[in-house]
């Protein structure tokens, strides 16, 4: 039990009454506008009035080894005090400065309302739990074309935090186009975005974006380039007479500036052809900060590019990142905040005092692949997108001063925040439904099976063919259900409280093992069909996720994420001690073969197997032309789809040591295969070209 103290509740001074446990300040009974880190300053200085309050006390309790601005967040809370209560520096009433010291409270206070409150009036901020973060950079896992492929590198995330009821963002529509409008970004005014605006995709898959400027409450657009890119994402110089964007084009990739009214376009400076890169342009006007391939030509780095001179520098050598992206310069240009790309499992959003300053961790993030961040009109806050799981993103906030993270919204991205607080973000749709092709009649049309509005993938035949387990999003978060084998029925096994997937029957059909993370991390569950209770299986390798059964239903074969002790594993069903079966830092999706004497895994895009008895270190390549990015085993032979075929489903002959296509389907197909256990039909999801708008929060913050 909290130890407490007496300690007043509500303090009146003058016409003014102060409850500091609601934090709330009332003039003559009307609520005033003070409140945050403003109010938490006033509270402090009227638990000892008179007394002067140092800014050393003050920071140690509302910014307690973090990384903020002291000096200006205090200037400013004091600032605003001193309005709402019309008080003055040069002649105070209430709150007086003393010079290189602190402040103190000189008005009279009543005598205080005593109550029984926790020991420390204003809570201490507490840093949260940071989670083990995962992150693998490969080929495709940032092509948006290749959805199946991003599934299989970007799997892991973490379950989101809802927002606080009533704290659910409003949103407009700001664009109402067809194809793909995204990447805001706004005028110094707040008055224009300048976006990226793909009416449709090229006959490659490839989206063809060129830039746009749309006034607020306008439908007028002005088209500023006339070069149809991959990718664009624009940056306004700060007198707002030039929108600087980085281009994505093949050899054509760059930093251009172009007059925002129109007219021609200007190179600055050649680049890497980077996905999801961003720009952001200082408010000073003098640097350009970018992402780029560094000189060792293995990582990303992030560059300042002079506007005087055209040269660029790197920002200082931050050795937690194997990878750096999207920065984003504050809205007073002290600091420069960017996405940190670990090793082993890391991924984070650094702060950088401009241009020369030590960079410091703000929050930790499980983030797949980010792709957005931005600060807010007061600096206070830095909002950020990515890739949270296959075909869903995560929007949300995270407070400088403690590193606290709340979620705000769902399948948007590259969030862009106007100096008036207005939000504007790229709403995102990748639909994704589950198939049921006939593998006797490949050339008949496939049937949609089960359909839904929401994403759905991972689809797997029961033993008998009476049912089917699969992923699907239709209630919200991620969760694993089951149906009949006509799509009726239906059934989530998994807490809907809590993201699942990876659905496995057991062999006799009684159970279905999933990965969920209900607490910081991803565990292996295992529910009964009949009583639908999930039971996590403990054992003793943590960060465990794509459970699969031996073939006797003694085992479950899993993926261990941990850093450091990644690899393949199996453990008894019902939990115990696992034992390593490869160190494959890179393994995915262990499945045990029909006569239980060999165990398939992916290691990145590659094949691989092993006896079931043998030792790390004895694995061996498939067949060097299985590129997979996802695939389902059959008594004699793989079903898969190619890495380098997305679009085609693929049949490995073991006996004959050849491949030929079963089918070829009309777009790229997504994670899950699995054949019927007769050999009559074959369930994969598939998703279309992804859609989406720019929306518009009038209000943020």
């Amino acid at each position: 039990m909290a130890e407490t103290q007496s300690h007043p509740r509500l303090v009146r001074f003058g016409a003014f009454e102060a409850d500091v446990q609601t934090g709330e300040l009332r003039k003559a009974g009307v609520k005033l506008k003070l409140s945050g880190q403003p109010f938490q300053v006033l509270a402090l200085l009227l638990e000892r009035p008179g007394d002067v309050v140092t800014r050393e006390e003050l920071q140690k309790r509302l910014w307690p080894d973090t990384f903020v601005d002291v000096e200006r967040n205090l200037n400013t809370a004091v600032n605003k005090i001193r309005e709402v209560l019309g008080d003055s520096a040069e002649s105070p009433r209430y709150v007086e400065t003393l010079p290189r010291r602190g402040y103190r409270f000189i008005g009279k206070v009543e005598a205080p309302i005593q109550v029984a409150l926790p020991a420390t009036a204003v809570e201490p901020v507490v840093r949260p739990r940071r989670p083990q973060l995962w992150w693998r950079i490969g080929a495709g896992a940032f092509a948006i074309g290749v959805i199946a492929l991003a599934a299989f590198f970007a799997y892991r995330w973490r379950r989101p935090q809802p927002p606080p009821e009533g704290a659910v963002l409003t949103a407009v529509p700001f664009t109402a186009l067809p194809g793909w409008a995204d990447n805001p970004a706004f005028s110094p005014d707040g008055s224009r975005i300048a976006f990226a605006w793909s009416p449709a995709r090229g006959t490659n898959g490839i989206d063809q974006s060129d830039l746009y400027v749309k006034a607020l409450g306008s439908e007028t657009r002005l088209r500023l380039t006339q070069h149809p890119s991959k990718s664009l994402s624009p940056a306004w110089s700060p007198d707002g007479t030039q929108i600087a964007f980085y281009r994505r084009a093949d050899a054509d990739s760059g930093i251009y500036v172009v007059p925002a009214l129109g007219g021609p376009e200007q190179k600055l400076r050649s680049t890497e052809d980077l996905e999801d890169a961003t720009i952001s342009w200082s408010p000073d006007g003098k640097w350009i900060a970018f992402a780029d391939a560094a000189p060792d030509g293995q990582q990303t780095r992030i560059f300042l590019l002079s506007m005087e001179t055209t040269a660029t520098r790197p920002i200082p050598v931050n050795p937690a990142c194997a990878g750096e992206s999207n920065p984003a310069f504050s809205h007073n240009g002290l600091y420069l905040a960017y996405w940190c790309l670990g090793s082993h499992g890391m991924a984070a959003i650094y702060a950088v005092p401009v241009p020369d300053g030590n960079p410091k961790m703000i929050a930790a993030l499980i983030m797949a692949v980010p792709n957005g961040l931005a600060w807010s009109a007061d600096d206070k806050k830095l909002v950020y997108s990515g890739w949270k799981i296959t075909y869903s993103t995560e929007l949300g906030e995270i407070s400088v001063a403690n590193g606290s993270v709340r979620q705000i919204g769902f399948d948007s991205v590259r969030p862009a925040v106007s100096s008036k607080g207005k939000l504007a973000y790229g709403s995102l749709s990748i639909p994704a439904k589950l198939w049921r092709g006939d593998l006797l009649q490949p050339k008949a049309p496939p049937l949609e099976f089960i359909p839904s509005s929401r994403p759905q993938y991972d689809a797997q035949y029961s033993p008998d063919g009476k049912r089917i387990v699969f992923d699907s999003l239709r209630s919200g978060p991620q969760g694993v259900w089951i149906s009949d084998e006509g799509g009726g029925n239906l059934v989530q096994i998994s807490d809907p409280r809590y993201m699942s997937g990876s659905p496995q029957w057991s062999p006799d059909g009684s159970k279905i093992a999933f990965d969920s993370i209900s607490r910081d991390r991803w565990e292996i569950y295992v529910a009964d069909v009949a009583e639908r209770k999930p039971r996590r299986v403990v054992t003793n390798v943590p960060s465990t996720v794509r459970p699969n059964w031996s073939r006797d239903g003694k085992w479950i074969y899993f993926v261990s994420q941990e850093a450091g002790r990644e690899g393949v594993y199996r453990c008894p069903a019902s939990g115990g001690d696992a034992t390593l079966l490869s160190r494959d830092t890179d393994a995915w999706n262990p499945l045990e073969s029909f006569d239980g004497k060999t165990v398939y895994f992916a290691n990145g895009p590659i094949l691989r197997k092993m006896a079931v008895s043998g030792r790390p270190g004895t694995e061996s390549e498939v067949d060097g032309s299985l590129r997979v990015s996802n695939w389902a085993l059959a008594p004699d032979g793989i079903y898969f789809v190619s890495l380098d075929a997305p679009k085609s489903v693929r049949y490995f002959d073991f006996a004959k040591q050849r491949i030929r296509t079963v089918f070829e389907a009309n777009s790229a197909l997504g994670y899950g295969l699995s054949a019927s256990p007769d050999g009559r039909w074959i369930l994969y999801s598939q998703e279309s070209d992804p859609t989406g708008d720019i929306m518009l929060v009038d209000h943020y913050l």
